[in-house]
């Protein structure tokens, strides 16, 4: 089927026929609904449709995502969760009903681009902006800013995070194929195996297998045991754009996505007692990641100025000089772009590939962006990251800015974060996790901990030296392609 033909959008109990070419930006209502309809939400996406379809289908269903993450969801929608909590696993509330709007435990807004706006939809957000997450998976049910109960974070961009994703993909591969391989040379071997963990240049510590099979995790650095690379969330917790949306769905909006508080998992169909059931379909869910996945990668502008690009070059090779470029690496190289949803490696709550009859699969390297991405000797992408994805602890004693937080989150340490990409991060002007520094001077100065030397380095750098190093980052920018 042609991408300007139709594809198929089911409703509750129907399948609507809707033009390609009319999901563009706008209302996620049909032109036809009456004025006095308050839905922003009139029919959900047939996951497996637009899977069928293939290739052509991706335009529309991008172009559905951006309509629902533009959204901003009502009663009537669904919105709201009166029974509920914000927790990753559906958990009822304890005591009496959730707030329409509650800033701590959520609801606590109406729409994604309400706080992903800076500088365009998809992006950071202000302080204003900031968000409470709590230990995530059960223990939701508060409405305090006691930092013992919830952490405030602040909103950070999503463009490139297709790339993002996949990198973490290859990698989870990468590693997981190296502890297997340990295994099998033990056991051949009958003696203990060390194996070093290193993909795409991010080094993670050691293995080691025993004869017997047990694996040694003690040695790991900066991952899980189980060695899948969670590339979201300040703390890196989170595997997926798909995990994210629907934890995020249910926490800002109470938008419950059927894959996880529907009936299958809860054995309701409005598990949260929203005025609507099944809130969101799992097409619905695949058409915001599709949306998230194609957003393009931030870049490096050259400056108008020769005077001021001859200072970013040279803060370039500052910032690899001084240490920094040992996490917060310019590029990942990726061997595919192609993008898969569902992915591979979520676990129960999420839809899983396994779960359906084909998964949609988006060929990033036909998006128009793609262009910008280099290659390697080997013709692998190279993704301008400038980052790692690996968790590190940034706080020491005298460097105790950035331990603020009280709470560990999904077992990861209270002083121990993901590297935060700097791609993209001339465009916006809250940083670190709570978003509380307004200048990369000054959070560059906190860094603490694995961090400290290189910090340091760049406090006691002479001041030519720090001035090219801003420029450079501020060179690093967000474009809406």
């Amino acid at each position: 089927m042609r991408a300007s033909m139709v594809w198929r959008l089911g409703s509750r109990g129907a399948v609507a026929i809707v033009a390609a070419g009319l999901l563009g930006l706008g209302s996620v209502a049909s032109a036809q609904q009456p004025p006095w309809d308050e839905r922003t939400i009139t029919s959900h996406v047939a996951l497996d449709a637009a899977a069928a379809e293939g290739e052509p289908a991706i335009p529309g269903l991008v172009a559905r995502g951006r309509q629902l993450f533009t959204a901003k969801f009502t009663d009537a929608d669904g919105r709201g969760r009166p029974k509920a909590t914000q927790a990753i696993v559906p958990t009822l509330r304890k005591r009496g009903e959730t707030p329409n709007f509650q800033r701590t435990g959520g609801p606590d807004s109406s729409a994604c681009s309400s706080c992903h706006s800076e500088p365009f939809v998809g992006g950071a957000g202000d302080f204003v902006t900031n968000v409470f997450a709590s230990e995530g998976f059960e223990s939701a049910d508060f409405d305090s800013l006691d930092p013992s109960f919830s952490s405030e974070r602040n909103t950070k961009p999503i463009f490139g995070d297709g790339l993002v994703e996949l990198l973490a993909r290859e990698m989870t591969q990468e590693l997981q194929g190296l502890r297997q391989r340990g295994v099998r040379d033990a056991a051949a071997s009958g003696k203990d195996v060390d194996v070093r963990l290193e993909t795409k240049g991010v080094y993670y510590g050691w293995l080691t297998v025993k004869a017997n099979g047990i694996v040694d995790f003690s040695r790991l650095e900066g991952l899980d045991n189980d060695l899948v690379v969670r590339p979201f969330s300040q703390k890196g917790v989170f595997t997926s754009l798909r995990q994210f949306t629907v934890n995020a769905m249910n926490q800002h909006f109470g938008m419950e996505a059927s894959e996880r508080f529907g009936v299958r998992w809860t054995g309701s169909h409005n598990f949260g007692g929203s005025a609507v059931p099944d809130a969101l379909s799992s097409g619905d869910i695949s058409s915001v990641v599709a949306f998230q996945a194609t957003l393009p990668p931030p870049i490096r502008k050259t400056y108008d100025k020769p005077e001021w690009q001859a200072v970013a070059d040279a803060g370039e090779k500052a910032f690899d000089a001084l240490g920094c470029a040992s996490c917060h690496k310019s590029s990942l190289p990726l061997k595919s772009l192609v993008f898969t949803d569902p992915g591979p490696l979520d676990a129960a709550g999420t839809l899983r590939a396994s779960e359906v009859a084909k998964p949609i699969a988006i060929d990033l390297a036909k998006q128009p962006w793609a262009s910008t991405l280099k290659k390697n000797d080997k013709g692998e992408w190279l993704v301008p990251l400038y980052g790692d994805l690996k968790r590190h602890v940034i706080v020491d004693e005298g460097n105790p800015e950035l331990g603020n937080e009280l709470m560990a989150q999904r077992f990861v340490e209270r002083d121990v974060f993901r590297t935060a990409p700097l791609w993209g991060v001339g465009s916006y002007g809250s940083h670190g996790h709570r978003g509380d520094f307004t200048t990369l001077d000054g959070i560059i100065r906190a860094h603490g901990g694995e961090a400290r030397e290189a910090g340091h380095a760049y406090a006691n750098a002479d001041e030519a030296i720090r001035n090219s190093i801003i420029a450079f980052l501020k060179s690093l920018v967000i474009v809406d392609k």
